[in-house]
């Protein structure tokens, strides 16, 4: 494996298929999975109270993101986990934006983390809050904890997303709720849809693939794929109201869709030359 990761990761041009690894490559895969599990839980009980520390007396609040990203980085390579993102161009520039993706597994979030913007916030569930240090570095990180089985306290979490918007924080938002045990998306829940509208921010649609192939349903073992990352146009709200929400949701659908779609194709046309050579 190359010295940088990230770099080889953003360069590397496949796109992650389910990999067959045999007996031997999945005892591998085994305990690289063990050695990265444990890697990053020390990593978090070293680094996670020291940020705080350093967060809540000095208050360098990027001293969390530069800890956030090291212990990213560290798991993805150890794991095996390579990424390459198409669409950078349109990545909104000098504003604040809100990162719409699929999601499908549970790699797709830190590898969305380290791909996408190097202070991003994330608004995720409020039952990662029972995980102590990490729930905490999240908080003190400005990451926003959404409790769903709450609408008056769901509701106060997205108005401090978009008061945290407004302020020129970016966020990681992912409307599905759950991941998806298929290519289709489902439907979309509107709390980080109307965070966005009510900051007037834009919103990116991102498709991720292949994470699903890492990690295979109950299995706790991390197959080294590449993920293809794919970001679309923006869909700007500035200047539409709350009650075109739905009409801002179909949008992003479309948009999101399409992204998958020139994944799966992509896909396809490698599995075809692979077997054609």
């Amino acid at each position: 494996m190359s010295q940088d990761p990230t770099a080889s990761t953003r360069t590397d041009p496949r796109v992650a298929a389910p990999p067959d690894l045999g007996p031997v490559g999945l005892a591998v895969a085994a305990v690289r999975s063990v050695v990265t599990y444990v890697a990053t839980s020390l990593y978090v009980l070293v680094t996670a109270p020291l940020g705080m520390a350093l967060t809540i007396l000095f208050g360098w609040k990027d001293v969390l993101y530069i800890f956030g990203h090291g212990g990213v980085r560290m798991a993805l390579a150890l794991a095996g986990i390579r990424f390459r993102v198409a669409g950078r161009d349109r990545l909104p520039t000098g504003r604040a934006a809100v990162y719409c993706a699929n999601h499908q597994s549970n790699i797709d979030p830190p590898v969305l983390y380290e791909a996408l913007h190097p202070r991003l916030h994330i608004l995720y569930k409020a039952e990662l809050n029972r995980i102590p240090l990490l729930g905490r570095a999240f908080g003190y990180g400005g990451f926003v904890a959404v409790d769903r089985s709450n609408r008056e306290r769901a509701m106060q979490s997205i108005e401090r997303g978009a008061a945290s918007l407004r302020a020129g924080n970016s966020f990681l938002i992912f409307p599905e709720g759950t991941r998806s045990r298929t290519d289709a998306l489902l439907p979309f829940k509107k709390g980080g849809i109307v965070m966005a509208m009510q900051a007037g921010a834009p919103i990116v649609p991102v498709a991720i693939q292949g994470g699903r192939a890492a990690m295979r349903k109950g299995s706790p073992i991390v197959r080294p794929v590449t993920v293809s990352i794919r970001i679309g146009e923006p869909v700007e709200t500035t200047g539409r109201t709350l009650d075109q929400r739905d009409e801002v949701i179909a949008e992003l659908r479309e948009r999101i869709e399409a992204l998958l779609a020139e994944g799966a194709t992509e896909r396809e046309a490698a599995a075809l030359t692979s077997r054609r050579a």
